[in-house]
């Protein structure tokens, strides 16, 4: 019986020592594979009473392999910027290529926690093995709208379409001006001062906002009014004027030369806690900053000269993308040729409880199950997941050293209990001698 149970005991050895052989050879054949998690056996004792105290049964041993898939490589530099990786704990939601091309609108979704994607020929971020980039997609003004996140059903392929236009228009102008001091004083011929400025309509046009300026010169030996009339006309609206307010300027020692007061004549009302007039034009709306009463910047009134000082807005011509790009925030940005980017997706960052627990697939994938937990989705970098990083990936983490001498410790134990069956036979062979 306890030759018998050596024997067993042998056996089972022989095997645990192949499942852990088959572990590190794993381990080292995808140590160079981007994204791999290094596979561990663990043995543990099989215990078996019977016979009392007299004598004593050998159990043998048995394995248990898991996927570390909690631990993370080191990341490394790469020249393509949808090379992405996770500087922190957290998954990349993907899908499939063939869910993709099926049309059918549902994707089966798995976690990979690196990937170097490339538009393929329908502009869908694809990884050579087939892994589609998944995110939620911004609207037309690059704004992400709230999704659930504890469901992945609002997730779509990630799609750069490179090769259309796009209306990059204005949306906020803000007008620095001094107006010339001596033009509200007595004597003053009250000529109006003009200015034009440019601005880019929804359709990608470029139309102009056109500035008149009027003083309001005192009477023969009154004292200066400090007050002009502007009025504002749009080339989209055939020159139709727009808004016309009255501007009164400080003259005191301590803010002398600031707007004091703005009151509106006509067109939209000035907002004096932003310094703002939301202009309505035939190109779009533009928020227009003329300053806030008492405060420096933007409209002034000093001295004798009129000067347009700083006229800024945002918009440009039709654009075209050049390149996309990922921040630390997970916001996927078009970066187009006239200098401008927008968000066009947000790529969540998937956290679960147990990532041991993930079924491990092909390709540096996992699936969720019961063992793994409930996800959910959060912004890259918040919550316990870690920040997207492009131009990265994240290598294997195994450690070949360690594997190399694991893989000694491996082949010492397979011959040292390849040497008890031999044992045993040549004790079973001597039993059976005695017969002779």
């Amino acid at each position: 019986m306890t030759i018998s149970s050596s024997l067993n005991a042998g056996v089972s050895g022989l095997t645990a020592n192949a499942n852990q052989l088959s572990a590190i050879s794993d381990n080292i054949a995808n140590s160079a594979t981007y994204g791999y998690k290094r596979a561990q056996t663990d043995f543990s004792a099989i215990v078996v009473h019977g016979g009392g105290g007299s004598y004593y049964t050998a159990g043998g041993v048995r394995t248990s392999s898991m996927r570390l898939i909690d631990e993370r490589g080191p990341l490394i530099a790469t020249s393509n910027p949808m090379d992405i990786a996770i500087d922190g704990p957290g998954f990349l939601a993907v899908t499939t290529t063939a869910a993709v091309n099926g049309g059918t609108g549902a994707y089966p979704v798995s976690l990979v926690t690196t990937g170097s994607f490339e538009p393929n020929a329908e502009g869908v971020l694809t990884t050579q093995s087939g892994q589609v980039l998944m995110g939620w997609p911004a609207d037309v003004n690059g704004d992400i709208p709230t999704y659930a996140r504890d469901s992945m059903a609002s997730l779509v392929p990630v799609t750069i379409n490179s090769n259309e236009y796009v209306a990059n228009p204005t949306s906020q102008m803000t007008l620095g001006v001094n107006l010339p001091a001596t033009s509200t004083q007595d004597g003053a011929d009250g000529a109006p001062f003009s200015l034009s400025a440019e601005y880019f309509g929804n359709l990608g046009t470029s139309e102009s906002l056109n500035y008149t300026f009027t003083p309001t010169v005192p009477a023969v030996g009154g004292a200066a009014t400090n007050t002009w009339t502007m009025t504002i006309t749009d080339s989209a609206s055939g020159n139709a004027v727009v808004g016309e307010y009255t501007l009164t300027f400080d003259s005191s020692q301590a803010t002398g030369g600031t707007l004091a007061s703005v009151t509106t004549v006509s067109g939209a009302v000035y907002d004096s806690a932003t310094g703002t007039i939301p202009l309505t034009v035939g190109g779009g709306a533009i928020d227009l900053n003329i300053g806030i009463p008492g405060q420096s910047g933007a409209m002034t009134q000093l001295s004798d000269t009129f000067a347009p000082v700083s006229i800024t807005k945002n918009g440009s011509p039709v654009a075209t993308m050049t390149s996309v790009e990922i921040d630390e925030n997970g916001m996927l940005h078009g970066v187009y040729d006239q200098g401008f980017t927008k968000i066009l997706y947000q790529i969540p960052v998937v956290d679960v409880p147990n990532p041991n627990g993930l079924v491990s697939l092909s390709n540096q994938a996992y699936q969720l199950s019961a063992e793994s937990g409930p996800f959910y989705l959060w912004n890259a970098g918040e919550g316990p997941t870690g920040s997207t990083v492009g131009y990265s990936r994240e290598e294997s983490s195994v450690d070949v050293a360690t594997e190399l001498t694991q893989l000694i410790t491996t082949q010492r134990a397979y011959s040292s209990n390849a040497k008890v069956i031999q044992t045993v036979d040549e004790m079973l062979q001597e039993t059976t001698n005695l017969k002779r």
